[in-house]
C-alpha cells in the first residue's frame, strides 16, 4: 500500500482559514534527487508573509501551494546520480516552501547532514532562525570581539539565536522584547530592554555597533538613529508593518529607504539581509553554516527552545500563535505526531487509573 502524503496547503491567500491539509500525490525521486519521509517542519513568522502574500521572494506563487520553510527527514528513495547519500540518512534543507507535508523530494546537492542522535525537530529549529543569526554576525556584519550589538525582537526564534551566538562571539548584548520576557532575554546573556516602557535609543549614549532590526519600527529610522558612527544597521523583517496591515508597496519603499541612508554623510550603514540572496550569491556558505550549527547541536554547545511539537491539524491554529507573539520558541510539524483529538483520548483516566501523556508520543 502505497504510503499517504498529506500535506498543508494554502487555498487563498490570506489569514490562516485559508490553510487546509490535503492528500497529495507521493513524489518520486528524480536525477540527482532524494525523496525523504518529513521528520520535522519548523513555522516560521516568515510564513505568515508567505500566506499574506506579502514576502517578496515567493510573490510570483498563486494558491494553491504546500507551506514550508525548512525540513528534516529521512531519505527512503535515491534518484538517479546520486552517490553521496543512502536509505535511512537524516538530512536537512531550507526550502522555502513545500515541507509541510509527509513526503518530499529535495536536491541532493543542497541537502545538509544532520547528525545521528540530533533531535529533528530541535534540528528543524536550526535550519532558518539560527543560520538567519549565525550569517548576520558572521557573513554579513562581521563582528568583533567586545563589540556592542542590539537585537530587536531579542525572544523570538532569530533573536535568540543572535544573543546565543552573540554571546559565543564574546559580544556585549542588549534585546528589546515585553517586560514580561526579561528574564528569558538576560538568561541568554543580554541586558533587556522592555520596549513598551524603555527607549532603546537612550540606552547607550555612544551608540551600537551593529543593531539587529526585524521589526521596523517606524521604518527603521530609530534604530538608524541609536547606531554610533560607523555603526551597522542589519534589518531582516518588517513585523511592525505586517501586524499594521500595510501592503506590500510600503513595505518595498521602507526598505529602499534604508539603502538611500548609506549615501548620508552620517558614517553609518544599512543593509537588508535576506537569508535567500545570501545563499543564492553564496551556496556554499549556507551548507557549512548550517553543519556547524549541528554541530553546536549534537556537543550541546546550542539547544534552541522547541515552544511546542504540533500535528497536521493544529498547523492552522499554530499560524495565529504565530501572529499573536509572545512564543519563546518554535513551534514545530511533526508529521509522525499523531492529531490532538487522539492524544487528549489517550490522556483520559482509563477504568485501571493508568494515563499517557502526550510527551510519551517521539
Amino acid at each position: 500500500m502505497e504510503p499517504r502524503n498529506r500535506v498543508v496547503q494554502v487555498s487563498r491567500f490570506g489569514g490562516s482559514d485559508g490553510l487546509e491539509v490535503v492528500d497529495a500525490p507521493l513524489p518520486s525521486a528524480g536525477p540527482g534527487e532524494v525523496r525523504v519521509r518529513v521528520l520535522a517542519s519548523s513555522l516560521n513568522y516568515t510564513e505568515v508573509l508567505i500566506r499574506r502574500h506579502l514576502y517578496p521572494q515567493t510573490m510570483r506563487l498563486r494558491p494553491p501551494f504546500v507551506m514550508g520553510y525548512d525540513v528534516v527527514g529521512e531519505i527512503d528513495q535515491i534518484g538517479d546520480g546520486v552517490r553521496d547519500f543512502q536509505i535511512g540518512d537524516r538530512v536537512a534543507d531550507m526550502t522555502v516552501v513545500g515541507s509541510n507535508a509527509d513526503y518530499r523530494t529535495l536536491r541532493a546537492r543542497d541537502v545538509a547532514r544532520v547528525p545521528p542522535g540530533v533531535d529533528a525537530a530541535e534540528a528543524a529549529t536550526v535550519i532558518l532562525s539560527w543560520t538567519t543569526a549565525y550569517q548576520l554576525l558572521h557573513r554579513a556584519a562581521r563582528v568583533q570581539q567586545g563589540q556592542r550589538v542590539l537585537v530587536h525582537g531579542a525572544a523570538g526564534a532569530v533573536g535568540q539565536a543572535l544573543l546565543v551566538l552573540g554571546r559565543l562571539a564574546s559580544l556585549e548584548l542588549w534585546g528589546t522584547a515585553r517586560g514580561e520576557q526579561a528574564t528569558l532575554v538576560r538568561e541568554l546573556g543580554a541586558t533587556p530592554i522592555d520596549y513598551q516602557r524603555e527607549d532603546f535609543t537612550h540606552v547607550l549614549p555612544g551608540g551600537f555597533d551593529v543593531i539587529v532590526d526585524g521589526v521596523g519600527e517606524d521604518g527603521y529610522r530609530r534604530s538608524y538613529a541609536a547606531l554610533k558612527r560607523g555603526g551597522l544597521l542589519c534589518a531582516i523583517g518588517f513585523s511592525a508593518s505586517v501586524q499594521a496591515q500595510r501592503g506590500m508597496l510600503p513595505i518595498l519603499m521602507e526598505i529602499a529607504r534604508l539603502y538611500m541612508w548609506r549615501m548620508l554623510p552620517a558614517g553609518k550603514r544599512a543593509c537588508f539581509y535576506s537569508v535567500n540572496v545570501m545563499r543564492a550569491r553564496h551556496p556554499n556558505w549556507f551548507k557549512e553554516d548550517l553543519e556547524r550549527l549541528f554541530d553546536l547541536l549534537a556537543t550541546g554547545a546550542v539547544r534552541p527552545r522547541v515552544a511546542e511539537r504540533i500535528s497536521f491539524d493544529e498547523v492552522a491554529e499554530a499560524h495565529r500563535r504565530l501572529e499573536a507573539g509572545g512564543l519563546e520558541g518554535k513551534l514545530v510539524l511533526c508529521p509522525d505526531l499523531p492529531s490532538r483529538r487522539f492524544r487528549v483520548s489517550l490522556c483520559k483516566p482509563h477504568r485501571a487509573s493508568t494515563q499517557v501523556t502526550a510527551a510519551t508520543w517521539p
